[in-house]
């Protein structure tokens, strides 16, 4: 969700609990976002095996077949 800074100065409260329960709040002056407003101590946490799913679907197609040969190849390289 992004609001202006009017609405965030107003709905300070409300954005706060969104934010809580998880909403992606961004505040905006003259419509260009300037920053986020997200819960404390939440930033690396996972919260739930839903998010660790689509954290792995990232992860897949970070690795495609040439990226694991180099990978495999690196590995290989490598003096035990």
């Amino acid at each position: 969700m992004k609001v202006n800074m009017l609405e965030a100065k107003s709905q300070l409260s409300r954005l706060v609990k969104e934010a809580l329960g998880g909403e992606d709040v961004v505040i905006a002056s003259n419509g260009k976002p300037m920053v986020r407003l997200v819960p404390v101590g939440s930033t690396g946490r996972l919260r739930g095996w839903g998010k660790l799913k689509r954290l792995a679907a990232g992860v897949d197609r970070a690795f495609t077949p040439e990226v694991d040969a180099d990978v495999a190849r690196s590995l290989e390289d490598e003096p035990v």
